[in-house]
């Protein structure tokens, strides 16, 4: 079993920038490809962004070119970083691998004022 543990996540002010952590545990495929997806009150979960381990990514539109999604896969921990945030940016972030592990982490709640 995997175990997704998310951070990171706060409240910001418009046009703020946060930068959101993942750290995966347990039964970890290697060379996964690791994604980020988030869940607006009332809506469903949503993909947002995915990195392979060689390095390619893909965004949703919705965040292309204001996100930025990293990893390290020594610590296998993914991240995202959210400039130029948007009322619409407000959701609850997980991470998850593509295709999706089981389980989900808690998910870390990014808020904007």
């Amino acid at each position: 079993q995997v175990q997704l543990v998310e951070s990171g996540g706060g409240l910001v002010q418009p046009g703020g920038s946060l930068r959101l952590s993942c750290a995966a545990s347990g039964s970890v495929r290697s060379r996964s490809i690791m994604a980020w997806y988030r869940q607006a009150p009332g809506k469903q979960r949503e993909y947002v962004a995915f990195m392979t381990s060689s390095g390619s990514t893909d965004y949703a539109d919705s965040v292309k070119g204001r996100f930025a999604i990293s990893r390290d896969n020594a610590k296998n921990t993914v991240y995202l970083q959210m400039n130029s945030l948007k009322p619409e940016d407000t959701a609850v972030y997980y991470c998850n691998a593509m295709p999706n592990y089981d389980s989900w982490g808690q998910g870390t709640q990014v808020t904007e004022k």
